[in-house]
């Protein structure tokens, strides 16, 4: 039996512009998610990686065909299954946290009533408890006066407890086997990242989850991520434990990586 969760076997496709030209962006992407594990898909902008991520959970842009590959989830190709089951697979199995999370909440509805009716979505039950489980998740991620943050809008959260919440969601009212996080800290101050970062981490192993961190900060990476997988062009370069990546770079791809950022010396 496989050790990974979700294994991406020669992904490739493009996208389809109006007038029928095609063109090709991912090229036979391949690489696994070991359960239990946190992994980084790591590159620069444009590399493919979270375009790989969003067909995960089928919610690629529409232009986007694909060409060629399977995506086994606990050995079932994601792609064989039609809407109703990947609804069944979305949240309750894998679910997404984006980099900008108070674009992701619904600006109308009050944080804990968002969460509430994910919970009840999810797992169903009264509207009351839903919110008390709401309110828990909530304080589980370190967001002071739970209850009363409840109340409020994603415009009165800040741009780090909008991402707690989001996490809330995503890690603890869906609870799901697999979590992925597309470029989770981006435009947060380093002293929040770097509790958003702990606070992830804490949750992956309080819960056992396997999570993919699509990040371009290697930093993050080194500090909190057990593999590798690193991307250019629509391509995978190289995969390894992040011990290896950072010590015994092979590809030339990623030891420019690593000597463009600030941890040359573990290069």
């Amino acid at each position: 039996m496989s050790d990974a969760l979700l294994e991406i076997e020669d992904y490739g496709g493009g996208f389809c512009s109006e007038t029928g030209d095609f063109t090709p962006v991912l090229h036979g992407v391949s690489f696994r998610l070991k359960t239990g594990a946190m992994t980084a898909v790591v590159g620069e902008s444009g590399s493919g990686k979270s375009l790989t991520a969003l067909s995960v959970l089928g919610i690629q842009p529409p232009a986007f065909e694909r060409t060629a590959g399977r995506m086994l989830f606990r050995g079932t190709d994601l792609f064989d299954l039609d809407e109703k089951g990947m609804r069944a697979i979305r949240g309750r199995e894998i679910a997404m946290v984006f980099q900008d999370a108070r674009a992701a909440l619904n600006p109308v509805f009050t944080v804990g009533r968002q969460l509430a009716d994910v919970w009840q979505l999810q797992h169903g039950g009264g509207r009351k408890a839903a919110m008390m489980k709401a309110i828990d998740a909530l304080g589980r991620v370190s967001i002071p006066e739970p209850e009363r943050r409840a109340r409020q809008y994603p415009h009165e959260f800040s741009g780090g407890m909008a991402q707690r919440a989001m996490i809330a969601m995503a890690a603890l009212i869906c609870q799901p086997s697999l979590l992925i996080l597309d470029e989770p800290t981006t435009g947060l101050d380093v002293t929040i990242q770097s509790d958003i970062m702990e606070l992830i981490v804490e949750l992956g192993h309080a819960r056992g989850l396997t999570t993919c961190l699509i990040t371009h900060d290697l930093g993050v990476v080194a500090e909190t991520c057990d593999e590798v997988v690193v991307m250019n062009a629509g391509r995978v370069v190289e995969t390894g434990s992040a011990e290896a990546i950072f010590t015994t770079p092979q590809d030339l791809y990623t030891q420019r990586l690593l000597s463009a950022s600030q941890l040359v010396e573990a290069a």
